[in-house]
């Protein structure tokens, strides 16, 4: 006889009001209203959680001990397709007393509705296109190697540079989306290390949160949480520090 996985029946991720409370931001941007139909997703109360199935990412928001609750049951009823996973801070250690946690990072989902001030320099701010990818690799793999949207990405909407008077690209920086909702993230910011210190990297990061403001009424990125540089930036931006989240992998015994 052959045996049958049965994919659990997917929830209303929006049933409890969770998306409105602080720190649920990760749920009101980035899952989508209008489930797809093949999204799995999991619910219980204080918490959500939904399957990214092209990465094995399980994303939960909530209270911390329900956020680790879903994804247990997420590794438990589909051992074979979750790999990893992101949740509210201290979810990797509750989920770690019974799976073994790998690669921890802590990062924070942070998100605008506002435009921030003009920057002096965003003048300098152009658009790039298909024809600059090889050149927008390059720079990325020498002044940001982990970046993590790269030029030909099917998620980007737009690159973004700036660049020296003779030519030099010298800070380069993505609108990409949210995989789920499709809503706008800010992504793969970096700046030439000769330059640094000049303002570039807040002019560029400037004009894409207008950007997307203007497009699509906020903007949301993704920030390492032991960047102070970078929260510095984001918070003079204007971007919420609301969201305190942790990732890692799962090595799953089932």
């Amino acid at each position: 006889m052959q045996a049958t996985t049965l994919v659990p029946r997917s929830t209303d991720l929006f049933g409890q009001g969770l998306e409105l409370q602080a720190g649920s931001a990760l749920l009101r941007f980035g899952a989508a209203r209008q489930r797809s139909d093949g999204r799995i997703s999991w619910s219980g109360s204080g918490a959500a959680a939904w399957l990214d199935d092209a990465r094995g990412h399980v994303w939960s928001v909530g209270e911390p001990d329900a956020a680790a609750g879903l994804v247990l049951r997420a590794a438990h009823e589909l051992p074979d397709r979750v790999r990893e996973f992101t949740g509210p801070r201290g979810t990797d250690r509750l989920v770690g007393r019974h799976l073994a946690v790998t690669d921890v990072i802590e990062w924070i989902f942070r998100w605008t509705v506002e435009e921030p001030a003009v920057h002096p320099a965003e003048h300098r701010v152009v658009e790039l296109d298909e024809s600059h990818h090889d050149e927008l690799l390059a720079f990325l793999n020498e002044h940001s190697p982990a970046h993590s949207t790269g030029p030909g990405s099917s998620d980007v909407r737009l690159w973004a540079g700036i660049r020296e008077a003779d030519g030099r690209l010298v800070a380069c920086g993505a609108m990409s989306s949210l995989r789920d909702s499709g809503a706008p993230l800010m992504a793969s910011v970096a700046t030439d290390a000769r330059v640094r210190g000049q303002g570039l990297g807040a002019a560029l990061t400037s004009w894409l949160t207008r950007y997307a403001v203007r497009r699509d009424g906020f903007c949301t990125l993704w920030q390492l949480a032991d960047n102070a540089p970078a929260d510095r930036l984001y918070t003079r931006l204007g971007y919420r520090n609301e969201d305190p989240c942790v990732a890692a992998l799962l090595v799953t015994p089932y």
